[in-house]
């Protein structure tokens, strides 16, 4: 005798194997354009941008006669470091590289340490117009650093900043990029462990460095990424405030060898430009995942 708990269940009916294959058949073509044209365009992209860093690195090691063949000789007869001590010889690259090194890190230090000043007090401060003063940071984004050089130079000149350090590092301390990019992942933070921790006593200053910036880690990394690449390759402002060797930064130094023995010696500019190139490249690549990571955290608003 069967009851209704005998009843077996009704089960939607397995698609046929040959149906399965014949849908995998008709997919796997356009799946495998698509992955192509996707290889394709990234082998392209890393051609474009790696061919120019190739080629720097070996021109470093030719001379004139082997930089001027046609068609192009990609590698030297020899590697030899020729041009690279007439590099040093040429110009004082090591206190020059001190200097860029000294101007890097103070002014991407300081950079990060205001925007996340800036940042904590628009998101967790209750201050009036804080959200006008948000506005003024994004219109600065807008603002191409070209338009503020004249009096930007006018003022450090009036305060005799001109060949100092402080003259290069002081007028670019303000970060609207920092600012934004900070303000945007603290909005993202739990406001309940803040509250608890005002609850505890703990001020402003103690709820920045003790709970806001070790949940910002990637965000942090990020930022000290870029403003140390940009504060490195930045060479309009220090050629304008700098013509003295002894503060002068690397990319600037680089405008010395242009004519040396009476004309340009491109093998000379090549291996300097090694010398500036490489440290950030290889900064950039060891921390290009904690960039990425602090990027995408920054992106996300609460």
């Amino acid at each position: 005798m069967t009851t209704a708990t005998d009843t077996p269940r009704t089960t939607s009916p397995a698609p046929p194997r040959a149906a399965v294959a014949r849908t995998r058949r008709r997919r796997r073509p356009r799946a495998v354009a698509l992955d192509a044209g996707l290889y394709v365009g990234l082998v392209l992209a890393v051609l474009v941008m790696s061919v120019p860093l190739i080629w720097m690195v070996l021109a470093s090691f030719k001379t004139n006669a082997e930089l001027a063949n046609l068609p192009l000789q990609w590698l030297p007869e020899a590697f030899l470091p020729d041009n690279y001590q007439r590099v040093a010889e040429a110009i004082p690259i090591g206190r020059m590289f001190l200097n860029s090194l000294g101007v890097t890190l103070i002014g991407a230090g300081l950079k990060v340490f205001l925007g996340l000043c800036c940042a904590y007090a628009v998101v967790f401060v209750d201050v009036p117009f804080r959200n006008a003063a948000f506005v003024i940071v994004i219109f600065a984004l807008l603002i191409p650093g070209q338009i503020t050089i004249i009096p930007n130079y006018t003022l450090v000149a009036e305060l005799g900043w001109l060949n100092t350090y402080h003259g290069i590092v002081v007028p670019g301390l303000a970060s609207a990029f920092g600012t934004f990019l900070f303000r945007q992942h603290f909005r993202s933070l739990p406001v309940s462990v803040l509250e608890a921790a005002e609850l505890d006593g703990a001020g402003h200053w103690r709820r920045l460095w003790r709970f806001v910036v070790p949940m910002s880690t990637p965000t942090i990394a990020a930022v000290t990424l870029v403003s140390l690449v940009n504060d490195w390759n930045e060479y309009l402002w220090p050629m304008l405030v700098t013509d003295n060797t002894r503060t002068m930064t690397l990319p600037v130094g680089l405008t010395l060898l242009q004519d040396i023995d009476g004309m340009q010696n491109w093998g000379v500019l090549m291996a300097a430009t090694v010398v500036v190139t490489l440290p950030m490249l290889i900064f950039f690549l060891v921390l290009q995942r904690r960039l990425v990571a602090g990027l995408t955290a920054g992106a996300v608003t609460g």
